[in-house]
């Protein structure tokens, strides 16, 4: 049995890939509204109330939990699982919204022995998968650059709490520095510039590079006040792999200005949300290679804050 926490979009696209491999769970949620939108498209009922009504009952323990709560309670929510016995979590990206949460997650995860896991499903699309055969056939990636560029004409008029905006790099953003790192390699140094400010986040521009651990050099840039979309290109020595969309992958080769598309197999990730199917598949046989940890998420966490120029270390 899986305890699936929260009933909201994400929430109904991991019921369908628990449904297609055929796991039975309870989905927990807390508004009435998300739970009827829940139940009619997935035709499951939902335990309404929230998690904390629900571990009043003291249900028995499931074999794991996938949160999948709006981000502002993805922290509280899985400090809660940890502490009520759940010992294998999912936990939607960011995993937290600051340092102190990822701290305390962290604290909490090593004192009950539990698992966590970060899920970053761009890690498991089709292209990413297809790219990385790419690279380690040319021998490695060789640079890397990538942006991050939001859309603040269109954020800004989104129904969110105000903590959700102010935070949209961690919560939104890092699903494209997360994909660059993972196929390019973690900094071992980086100098990060900002400027700027929206009404609602701080910085709106940002640049910067550096070098990683297997000294790739690699660069970024994004600027929340212009038109941009997110997109990773990795260099080889024989081509420049672009993620442009991320869905997709295209390719440029020695001595060729033409960028030519690859061909992958994504039938998973068009009858599902991309990348969710095998995530999660992979979470459910204990196959946690592609995952990112939590304590992996806490030492990017670094990152991040030198990214926002926030100069705060974990």
């Amino acid at each position: 049995m899986i305890w699936l926490i929260g009933v909201g979009y994400m929430g109904i696209e991991y019921a369908k890939v628990l449904d297609s491999l055929k796991k039975e769970h309870i989905a927990i949620g807390k508004g009435e509204k998300n739970a009827a939108i829940f139940t009619e498209t997935t035709r499951h009922e939902v335990v309404t109330g929230g998690l904390f009504l629900f571990l009043s009952q003291n249900p028995p323990l499931p074999e794991s939990a996938i949160v999948a709560a709006s981000a502002e309670n993805l922290a509280e929510t899985a400090a809660a699982l940890m502490q009520y016995g759940v010992k294998k979590i999912l936990l939607e990206k960011p995993g937290a919204m600051s340092l102190a949460e990822i701290n305390s997650l962290l604290e909490i995860a090593n004192k009950t022995q539990s698992l966590v896991q970060i899920a970053y499903n761009r890690r498991f699309y089709s292209s990413t998968l297809k790219a990385e055969e790419i690279i380690k056939a040319d021998g490695g990636v060789t640079s890397f650059h990538f942006e991050f560029t939001e859309w603040a004409h269109i954020i800004e008029n989104l129904n969110k709490p105000q903590s959700i905006l102010a935070n949209w790099f961690l919560g939104n953003s890092t699903h494209v520095v997360d994909l660059a790192f993972f196929l390019g390699g973690v900094p071992k140094e980086m100098k990060c510039f900002t400027i700027g400010e929206l009404l609602w986040h701080k910085p709106a521009i940002f640049s910067g590079a550096g070098i990683t651990n297997s000294n790739v050099l690699f660069s970024y840039h994004a600027n929340w006040r212009a038109p941009g979309r997110w997109s990773v290109e990795l260099l080889t020595s024989k081509h420049r792999l672009y993620f442009k969309p991320m869905e997709t992958l295209q390719i440029q080769k020695t001595g060729s200005v033409t960028v030519e598309p690859v061909e992958i197999d994504d039938r998973l990730d068009k009858d599902f949300k991309p990348g969710l199917f095998l995530q999660t598949q992979a979470f459910i046989n204990n196959d946690y290679t592609r995952f990112c940890s939590l304590k992996e998420q806490r030492k990017n966490f670094n990152f991040y804050m030198q990214m926002l120029n926030k100069n705060q270390i974990v």
